[in-house]
């Protein structure tokens, strides 16, 4: 919303009418009815009644509604607005205006003409508009349902119960849905914490934990279903190709043909999916019925008693005996609980089938824990009820020969006991292969039925019906990948088509991928790949559920509330140990894809921001460490610089900003902050404009520093504010670091009493001080004020352009709008103001270069460090850290100390056993005895020069008239101050002589600062000694620390 001032400064508000001292008549206003600067153009709407009538007069108050929570560019293209706090609270102005815009429209830009689909933001879509959208039964349940009895149903179930026997059968199936069950009630609880748009586990994933995981598991997840579709086709196939090896109509071996009939499926699967959601939807429902059917007949197939080419093939009808042999394992062929269980779980991967297509569903909240969970209750049921009826009515090894029958109570040799006592000879497959019975047959099945081409349909239909969901599935995710565009590249497929939105270039992707995949043409091989890439899903939805609930962020309040974050924790790590357990090597390249995937996002740096829980443990996790620091006394040992640096804004000057940057790099506290100086309805809105646009500038730039500001009436009370309240806990500045103060001969007096008072304050606060002078100058704001103007004239420009095109700008062809446009308006503006003098230009230059002289690595050289005074160690520690960077690593230390005459060796060995013991490698150590020198009297007479405007010169006027200039100027040098503090004043001089012989090649010169003292010392005499001490140099560091050790050669 646009903020309007008064000439006073005040806001004011275009719908507000106010007229004598009655109340003021409120109108809402649209962007689309206004004349472009909020004002009405006449069509105006009238008030609410809920406003009027809920308090019985005209209030610029809204009543709660959810149009205020809707985010901006929702499908919609607007949103409501409630008044600003600042519009209800800013002085009441007679004869003003205040204009609160009902609605915020979406301004388009870089879409692709259509609105952002931005679920959260999302009225609710219109009947009208012919999008399909599913109910829980349809939506979920039946393609979980679906999903879940595939290919295992009819084909290797069976098979699963003889290796492992009905006990661990039943283990492998609870197991299965154990995990699954977990896994949907944490999805329940994240899909019911906010309105779920498209993109299924990935969205689920993302919004929870953030972009970095969210984008590594979705681009996995995607792939997982695109290679489930090879999964489901391949299962097909092999039933087709058993039927054509039974007629004899193989084409040209049964691999290939499995490969074959695969691909022809494939593409039939493609024709049903590109159609659209209702047409995929009715094919679901067939299949379903088809499926139902076919499973009725295995039950019924049970009870019709069997033939004898059925007995000869091991179906015998319900028998105890036969159900208490097939109790116990008896593994074959080289296979474990562990591998058998890796053949199955896929089967179980199909609980996120309704969750993929969560764009598709009328109300995804409610249908998606409701769908899902049924699903697994109804399969698991449907599981462990077939595999039973098999275990109790097929034996595990039959010849399929009917000769092989004996007379009932024959005793047989072998381990065939329950098939010999029903009067059948099997003890010859322990010694040789048989093709029949639960451990050989994959089509015990369709034996076992009532009627055996049901069974054929109905693995027809439980493969076809799963590779339907999976192909329709794997688009959808990676669609609502590419659309948030964490992987720029991808971006190509987040386009759609339809009133669906279908993703046709996802499924002509996933039709490749598939394809691939099946010319492997063997189930084994492709099923446990599959597992450990949905397990990886599965892990990670049951930590987003832990992570949400571990943060107790305020905004984690889910509508489903059975779940339990501990076993959302355990169902994370059980997923982690069953991808070890199906298979190890997969389960490692897994998660190394999903590890490089999580650092390329991290790394790129996505610019979106959903609220994660990763963002609320952050939080939490600061809080914890800083409220833990306040119980540990702090000690010298730990002490590290925490720099509070008066920059200004953060661009203005980058020097200061890049220099303090480097002393607290990633390891201290650094706050860039700003006092804001005027009246303080304009100093508030300036700061509240520009506190999130200086820090992610900071973010942008990669500075490690935090931004803050303060809106004062004069610059020292609020540097007074920040030196006391800054921080938090022991997170607090304990230096301050401030640019030198050029201009002080010119300023007025009030702003040099100010930076003076900063600096007494500083002291006051025990804060260690630093103050760098760089012979160029600090400031920027010239240049980035030029800067941000030219960007205002660039938009302005291309907003005029947009307005100028047909569809604002979107247009095709000779309609496309010109890339070139901001170029030409800076060309523009900059071509219409005459080039500064040449002077001008050359200084500017400078100032430029000097801005970044902290940017760069330095060259080799020195940091000269001028130790005079001990201040606690400061002097020293600061340069030494500089030393530890990598910017500056090829600059050596020199110290320089003042020493006595004729006594400089031993000087110089003392301070150099003191820097061996503070560990502190330093050999250029040098003692300068003639500091005490009165300085030149060329340097003497340029310091006179330079302090002649200030000074009072009462000495040289009578008394009375002296004393009456000291009450009227009483900012001035007086000749008795001068007296008191000459040799102060001669030393600082003569140190800039010294400075100037010894340190003019110095990449940076730290030297300790002169203090001066409150009521004694002038505010000009002190600037004085500060420019006298650093001037003509290269940039220049004064510092004084608090007197307090911050080094310490203990252990």
């Amino acid at each position: 919303m646009e903020r309007y001032e008064s000439n006073g400064g005040e806001n004011v508000n275009p719908a507000y009418d106010r007229t004598g001292d009655e109340p003021p008549n409120y109108e809402e206003t649209s962007f689309s009815g206004t004349n472009g600067n909020g004002i009405s153009n006449g069509e105006h709407r009238t008030i609410r009644p809920s406003v009027v009538s809920a308090f019985g007069h005209d209030t610029l108050d809204r009543v709660p509604n959810i149009d205020f929570y809707r985010n901006a560019g929702s499908v919609s293209g607007h949103r409501a607005v409630r008044p600003s706090l600042q519009e209800l609270h800013d002085v009441f102005q007679k004869n003003g205006v205040i204009s609160v815009p009902d609605t915020v429209e979406d301004d388009m830009e870089e879409s692709e003409g259509t609105p952002s689909d931005d679920v959260e933001s999302v009225a609710p879509i219109e009947k009208s508009k012919g999008a399909v959208k599913f109910g829980w039964i349809r939506g979920v349940l039946v393609r979980c349902m679906l999903n879940i009895w595939g290919v295992m149903l009819f084909i290797r179930l069976s098979w699963i119960f003889g290796q492992g026997g009905w006990g661990l059968g039943i283990v492998i199936i609870l197991l299965s849905c154990v995990v699954t069950t977990v896994t949907g009630l944490s999805m329940s609880a994240i899909c019911t914490n906010g309105v779920v748009r498209g993109g299924g586990a990935y969205y689920l994933i993302s919004r929870s934990l953030g972009p970095e995981f969210g984008g590594s598991i979705g681009l996995i997840f995607a792939f997982a279903n695109a290679v489930a579709v090879a999964l489901y086709v391949v299962g097909f196939a092999e039933t087709v190709v058993d039927l054509l090896i039974e007629h004899s109509a193989v084409m040209v071996d049964p691999v290939n043909d499995i490969r074959i009939v695969g691909c022809i499926t494939v593409v039939l699967l493609l024709g049903i999916s590109v159609a659209g959601m209702e047409w995929e939807a009715k094919a679901q429902i067939i299949l379903l019925v088809i499926l139902l059917v076919a499973i009725v007949n295995v039950f019924v197939g049970t009870f019709i008693p069997a033939t004898e080419d059925k007995k000869s093939k091991g179906f015998f009808n319900y028998d105890s005996k036969i159900f208490l042999e097939n109790f116990t394992p008896n593994f074959e062929d080289g296979e474990t609980f562990f591998s058998v269980f890796a053949i199955f779980f896929p089967a179980a991967t199909g609980i996120l089938a309704g969750a993929n297509i969560s764009g598709d569903l009328k109300d995804a909240q409610a249908a998606i824990p409701k769908g899902t969970l049924l699903a697994i209750l109804i399969t698991g049921i449907t599981y462990l009820a077939v595999g039973l009826c098999v275990s109790a009515t097929v034996v595990r090894d039959a010849t399929g020969n009917t000769t092989d029958s004996i007379t009932i109570g024959t005793l047989c040799n072998g381990t065939a006991a329950a098939a010999c006592e029903l009067g059948y000879n099997f003890s010859s497959c322990d010694v040789e292969d048989c093709r029949f019975g639960l451990m050989n047959n994959f089509q015990v099945m369709t034996m076992v039925s009532g009627f055996g081409p049901l069974i054929t349909a109905g693995t027809f239909s439980a493969t076809l019906s799963s590779a339907l969901a999976s192909l329709v599935s794997a688009p959808k995710v990676f669609q609502a990948l590419c659309k948030d565009n964490i992987y720029k590249v991808l971006h190509f497929f987040a386009k759609g088509h339809g009133k669906n939105n279908e993703p046709i270039r996802g499924y002509v992707l996933t039709f490749f991928i598939s394809v691939a995949f099946i010319l492997i043409g063997d189930l084994n091989i492709i099923a446990p790949i599959i597992s450990n890439f949905f397990l990886a899903s599965y892990a990670l939805i049951n930590f987003s559920c832990f992570h949400a609930s571990y943060a107790k962020s305020p905004g984690w309040r889910p509508a489903y509330k059975f779940y339990n974050m501990w076993l959302s924790l355990f169902g994370a790590l059980l997923c982690c140990g069953v991808m070890f357990v199906i298979n190890w090597w997969a389960a490692l390249l897994t998660y190394a894809i999903e590890i490089l995937l999580y650092i390329y996002v991290t790394v790129k740096k996505p610019d979106v921001n959903w609220g994660s829980s990763t963002q609320a443990v952050t939080f939490v996790s600061a809080v914890s460490n800083a409220l833990s620091l306040t119980g540990v006394e702090n000690h010298v040992k730990n002490f590290r610089p925490q720099i509070l640096t008066l920059t200004g804004s953060a661009r203005t000057r980058p020097a200061l900003l890049d220099l303090s940057s480097s002393f607290t790099k990633n390891y201290g506290l650094c706050l860039i902050c700003e006092v804001i100086v005027g009246p303080r309805p304009e100093t508030l809105s300036e700061m509240n404009a520009g506190m999130e646009k200086n820090q992610l500038w900071l973010n942008k730039k990669k500075r490690k520093a935090f931004y803050a500001a303060v809106a004062c009436d004069n610059f020292r009370e609020g540097a007074e504010t920040l030196l006391q309240a800054s921080g938090l806990g022991r997170m607090k500045p304990n230096t301050l670091m401030i640019g030198f103060k050029r201009n002080w001969r010119s300023a007025d007096r009030e702003e040099v009493k100010n930076y003076v008072g900063v600096l007494h304050d500083a002291f006051d606060f025990e804060y260690g001080t630093m103050v760098l002078r760089m012979k160029q100058g600090l400031d920027m704001s010239q240049f980035v004020e030029e800067e941000e103007e030219m960007l205002r004239a660039a938009k302005e420009q291309e907003a005029l352009e947009r307005e100028m095109m047909p569809n604002g700008g979107k247009g095709k062809g000779f309609f496309r709008k010109s890339r070139k446009s901001s170029q030409q308006v800076l060309t523009t503006r900059v071509s219409v103001c005459s080039p500064p003098p040449q002077q001008v230009a050359k200084m500017n230059e400078m100032l430029m270069q000097a801005s970044t002289q902290f940017q760069k690595k330095q060259p080799k050289g020195t940091i000269d460090v001028w130790w005079l005074f001990d201040d606690g160690g400061l002097t020293l520690l600061m340069p030494y850290i500089l030393t530890t960077r990598k910017k500056w690593k090829d600059c050596r230390l020199r110290i320089f100390i003042a020493g006595q005459p004729g006594r400089s060796e031993l000087d110089k060995q003392e301070m150099k056993s003191l820097v061996e013991k503070f560990r502190i490698n330093c050999s250029d150590i040098n003692v300068i005895d003639d500091i005490h020198v009165k300085p030149r009297s060329d340097s003497w007479s340029a310091f006179e020069e330079m302090i002649e405007p200030f000074r009072l010169h009462e000495q040289s006027i009578e008394t009375t008239k002296a004393e009456a200039m000291k009450k009227e100027c009483p900012w001035k040098i007086t000749d008795e101050e001068l007296d008191s503090f000459e040799e102060k004043t001669s030393l600082q001089v003569r140190l800039n002589e010294l400075l100037q012989e010894n340190s003019k090649s110095a990449n940076l010169i730290i030297v300790s600062m002169p203090i001066a003292r409150k009521e004694s010392v002038s505010d000009y005499l002190y600037m004085a000694w500060l420019d006298a001490l650093t001037k003509n140099l290269p940039p220049t560091l004064t510092i004084r620390g608090n007197h307090k050790s911050v080094l310490t050669f203990y252990s």
